[in-house]
């Protein structure tokens, strides 16, 4: 069985909607669309390019998948050949036309398509998709979190974290990496069970 990677920007009040661009999701009135340009550093794309290392299929929601089938095909670069390369599984309530060479619609049992997806592949890349990343969360349909967090906030905009998210414990797997720009990547694995509770003034 392969494994489901979560990759995703996040501000430090936790808003993860349209880092890249002005245009990416002004959906709710959102209005701090591509708030993350001005955080970008060379570090931080090194990280991202590490983090991609081994990735064999992307699973993307339907808007993160319309902007990547409109951007990637024209560009040229390691990314590039990469996204263009690998095939892509697209989570829709609807039945879009995936123009994108080597993209599959999944059927409407996310979580059993998801599941099909994971044993086909070692590593899965899920990128932005925020509504079907809460999917994931609260089935624990996921290996890795690896979440950039970014110092600002912005107090409005799609959570990576909503409401409805399940008890979950996770584990640090490497040591925080921090870029100049105050820019923090935390990789998470799963783990096992639920959040404990304890008494802290006991004893």
């Amino acid at each position: 069985m392969g494994q489901i990677h979560l990759e995703l920007f996040a501000t430090l009040d936790l808003v993860g909607q349209a880092p890249g661009g002005p245009d990416e999701d002004p959906s709710g009135g959102f209005g701090f669309g591509g708030w993350q340009a001005p955080l970008m550093h060379p570090d931080a794309g090194a990280q991202v390019q590490a983090s991609y290392a081994g990735t064999d299929a992307l699973l993307l929601g339907r808007r993160t998948y319309d902007i990547f089938a409109a951007y990637w095909p024209r560009q040229t670069g390691p990314f590039a050949e990469l996204f263009n390369a690998v095939p892509k599984y697209v989570a829709s309530r609807g039945a879009p036309e995936l123009s994108w060479a080597g993209s599959t619609l999944l059927g409407p049992d996310l979580p059993a398509a998801v599941r099909e997806v994971r044993e086909r592949h070692e590593v899965v890349k899920v990128v932005g998709s925020l509504d079907l990343v809460q999917t994931l969360l609260r089935e624990k349909l996921f290996d890795e979190l690896h979440l950039w967090l970014h110092p600002i906030t912005l107090g409005a905009g799609k959570k990576v974290v909503a409401d409805g998210a399940v008890p979950t414990n996770l584990h640090l797997l490497d040591p925080p990496a921090a870029t100049p720009t105050g820019t923090v990547l935390l990789r998470y694995g799963l783990g096992e069970g639920t959040p404990a509770t304890g008494d802290m003034t006991a004893g």
